[in-house]
């Protein structure tokens, strides 16, 4: 661009952050990063995290835009009559796909012993971070990636060795034309999540395999190389009790067609990219995995893991918008100031950016839980269990209203399409209906409390990073106490007839892990602004305030020297 073009693009009024690298300008980022992951693995991968934040801040930004106005299609049949149903995905889709599942390898990355040059398996977090910055580009691709690498956890977890041999390769494969995609068929338009009423019907054949006949209602990825799928062998119980879970192959070992169809593919307000549909079974055939009778406990270890991607999404997408209000008032200028310099401006970001960094840093911790359950370290997977409903619930409802809100700081040209902001808010939306409605996962919440004994796990975590956090001893107290009610109250609910605060102990317990964990953060890192960020999450977002009285932050809560004051000094 020759220097004037230059100067005229910089002074123009509108600011436009396209281009820019989605990794190195998030400064924030790189702290927690070097906080959560060994030295020799950042170091590795910080060129790949270099890479894709480039692509998402262009290439790919490009390529989702262009893939959420082209939205896939549903052909039914070949042009000499030939009943073969195929998804046609425009080519911009197809490229996003090759660079998550091929070069990146986001689905396969937790099952295989070499990704991206690292030797031996990369800790959950190596791939969350990636999805993290992926999201901020493209979010409805992340769901057939997340399905898939449920799938293949679900398979390798309950499979017989036979049907993980035959299906594995291709599930953990980087070669594009050789990798399989997965996807969940679950949902049934009586059923929803009342799992006890999945209707759909399984019936075994002499060669032990398994024929399904029935409706499902909402299938994402439905051209899917592998489906798990819910099914009522037709000998079984009543109930939850007489499902069971099976994996479905979209081609038979003939490469023929199984016998299912695609009856349509739904018009959706967002994930516009990505295919969802409706299957009808036509005795269709399928493979039990693990135990009959036990689907739902099966399929719940899958659901969950998509329940902690799901959460992992919500946090790219408040970055992305968080990260573009901030942009555009950092170089909007209006009544002689920029944006950022006046008040309100910046009451109005604060108020962005708190849920946003609560939702990364539920990110990090749960990543290091789901390491250590893997690992069967003692009580991580009670710790796993209650915080991945926590981070579903909550980030994901926060990132409805931060997605919109960031909409209106670039004004009048944030409700226009070729912008990211409506894009934004569209996909926001899912978050909190996939994998569970927010009722649903804040009983989760409720449930992890009354059924794996989670709550006295999640206060010993919280109370081990206040312990290592050399915090001014009234904001730990706050912190200690705010916990200690928040507990409370999530007991109360898990007692007979305590569900209606279902929701209210979840949020609780959310925004006062998410405090305790930035505090650490700061405290460990140095990072003046996460401990502000923590208190105002205890402030705003937890403690009693008057509605009518100027907001105030209590003095004594920075009395002592931290760690935190001692490195910004």
């Amino acid at each position: 661009m020759a220097q004037n073009d230059a100067t005229a693009a910089h002074a123009h009024p509108i600011p436009d952050r396209h281009g820019q690298n989605l990794f190195s300008t998030d400064a924030e980022l790189h702290t927690l990063l070097a906080l959560y992951l060994p030295g020799d693995l950042l170091a590795h991968m910080q060129p790949h995290f270099e890479r894709l934040g480039g692509l998402a801040g262009g290439l790919l930004d490009d390529l989702a835009g262009t893939a959420d106005r082209n939205p896939p299609t549903l052909k039914q049949r070949t042009r000499t009559g030939l009943d073969e149903q195929k998804v046609v995905k425009h080519p911009a889709y197809v490229e996003m796909e090759r660079l998550a599942l091929s070069e990146f390898g986001l689905a396969a990355m937790s099952h295989r012993d070499e990704t991206l040059g690292w030797k031996g398996k990369m800790p959950p977090l190596v791939k969350y971070v990636l999805t993290y910055l992926f999201v901020q580009a493209e979010f409805g691709l992340c769901c057939p990636v997340s399905m898939t690498d449920s799938l293949t956890r679900t398979l390798k977890k309950f499979a017989s060795p036979e049907l993980v041999a035959r299906y594995l390769p291709r599930l953990t494969s980087l070669d594009f034309d050789e990798l399989a995609q997965g996807a969940m068929f679950m949902t049934e338009q009586a059923a929803g999540s009342d799992i006890a009423a999945t209707a759909t019907m399984a019936r075994q054949e002499a060669d032990g395999s398994w024929r399904i006949t029935g409706d499902k209602w909402f299938c994402s990825n439905p051209d899917a190389d592998f489906a798990m799928v819910l099914a009522r062998a037709d000998n079984g119980l009543p109930g939850m009790k007489g499902v069971s879970l099976f994996l479905l192959p979209r081609r038979l070992e003939d490469e023929s067609l199984n016998h299912y169809r695609i009856i349509r593919l739904k018009d959706k307000l967002g994930t516009r990219s990505m295919a969802s549909g409706e299957i009808r079974l036509e005795g269709a055939v399928a493979y039990l995995v693990g135990e009959e009778g036990r689907g739902f406990v099966q399929m719940a270890d899958m659901v969950n893991n998509s329940r902690l991607s799901n959460g992992v999404r919500a946090a790219g997408l408040m970055r992305r918008a968080v990260a573009e209000a901030e942009y555009i008032a950092s170089e909007r200028r209006a009544f002689g100031r920029t944006l950022e310099q006046m008040p309100l401006m910046q009451r109005q970001l604060d108020k962005l950016r708190l849920p946003a960094e609560q939702a990364r840093t539920m990110v990090c911790q749960t990543a290091l839980a789901l390491a250590r359950s893997d690992a069967s370290e003692p009580d991580a997977y009670a710790l796993l269990r209650i915080l991945t409903p926590l981070i579903k619930f909550r980030a994901c409802r926060d990132a409805r209203k931060v997605t919109g809100d960031a909409m209106e700081v670039r004004g009048g040209c944030g409700y226009i399409e070729e912008w990211s902001d409506p894009r934004l808010v569209r996909d926001a939306h899912l978050g909190s209906i996939w994998e569970g409605t927010s009722n649903i996962v804040a009983l989760d919440v409720i449930r992890a409390v009354k059924r794996e004994g989670s709550l006295p796990v999640l206060r010993a975590h919280c109370e081990k990073l206040l312990a290592d956090a050399e915090l001014a001893p009234p904001f730990a107290k706050a912190l200690r106490d705010a916990l200690a009610r928040a507990a409370a109250l999530a007991e109360t609910a898990a007692r007979e007839g305590g569900d209606v605060l279902a929701r209210q102990a979840a949020s609780a317990l959310y925004h006062c892990t998410s405090s305790i964990a930035m505090a650490w953060e700061a405290a460990r890192s140095g990072s003046a602004p996460r401990l502000r960020w923590a208190q105002l999450v205890l402030l705003h977002r937890v403690l009693p305030r008057d509605p009518l009285a100027p907001d105030a932050m209590p003095a004594d809560w920075n009395s002592a020297t931290t760690r935190t004051a001692r490195a910004t000094a």
